[in-house]
């Protein structure tokens, strides 16, 4: 299958693959990338007619299409990435992810490029060589952070937040930065708390993350919102890259130079200008 190159989503949208009529109406909805769950999200007796519900998608219009298919050891590894491959799907993406072989297994056996889920201690770990996996046909597309699990993986108090995986967050970012590999930041669970959402995505902005997870279609605008420069960080690009003569020089108050640039430059283009 030839492999199409996409931006980093905003937001990522996990839906069941066996409710066929919340993948019709995905079809509408404006999340930047589509994930058919295969694993959490179905019941053991609907496997099988979720995987025949991910041949059968015909995929998302121009955006790129993920499915999560069951761990490497469940029952269900083989005949989801076999799944996977007779798809339209453009990306396979792996659950608990702590070994680059995991990674290599995947992208053999469904053909497609990986995004390994980061979810427990020993995921984090080893995120470095799991993010630097090769092989022949062995494409790592990026990283997701799966947070309920790895929370619990941590052994998290129930009363946690964020603030106690941070050093786990953000070594995920670094991995992926170092490959140059997209990374998602994780779920948020309260579906009534919009301004908990914002402000969790805004956080996950500053640590780096291009875009969010998502589990419900009411978080796409605000997600998506959040992840997207506001209009003072698109002026303030587009005055530097203006203004910029070369070399070290001041520019309003503080010493610019190429690396300056060349993040302004980063932020009008995933902006369109």
């Amino acid at each position: 299958m030839s492999k199409a190159i996409y931006a980093p989503p905003r937001t990522a949208l996990f839906l069941p693959a066996s409710n066929e009529r919340a993948i019709e109406k995905a079809k509408e909805l404006k999340a930047d990338m589509v994930i058919l769950d295969l694993e959490d999200a179905v019941k053991a007796e609907d496997k099988e007619r979720a995987r025949e519900a991910v041949r059968a998608v015909e995929g998302f219009g121009d955006r790129p299409f993920g499915v999560r298919v069951n761990a490497k050891d469940s029952d269900h590894w083989k005949a989801d990435l076999k799944a996977v491959k007779k798809s339209r799907a453009t990306h396979v993406i792996v659950p608990k992810v702590e070994t680059p072989d995991t990674i290599t297994h995947a992208a053999l056996y469904a053909d497609r490029p990986v995004l390994a889920m980061i979810e427990t201690a020993a995921g984090v770990m080893n995120v470095g060589p799991i993010a630097s996996a090769t092989g022949w046909g062995v494409e790592v597309a990026g990283l997701i952070v799966g947070t309920n699990d790895l929370a619990a993986s941590l052994k998290l108090p129930a009363a946690a937040g964020r603030a106690q995986m941070a050093l786990s967050l953000q070594l995920v970012v670094l991995a992926a930065r170092a490959r140059e590999l997209w990374v998602l930041d994780g779920v948020f669970n309260r579906l009534d708390d919009p301004d908990g959402l914002a402000a969790e995505c805004a956080e996950g902005r500053l640590l780096g993350f291009d875009g969010k997870s998502l589990i419900h279609p009411n978080q796409i605008d605000i997600a998506r919102a959040s992840f997207d420069p506001t209009e003072a960080e698109l002026d303030d690009a587009r005055t530097l890259v203006a203004a910029f003569t070369g070399g070290a020089e001041r520019h309003k108050d503080a010493m610019i130079e190429e690396m300056h640039v060349d993040r302004a430059k980063a932020l009008l283009a995933r902006a369109g200008g």
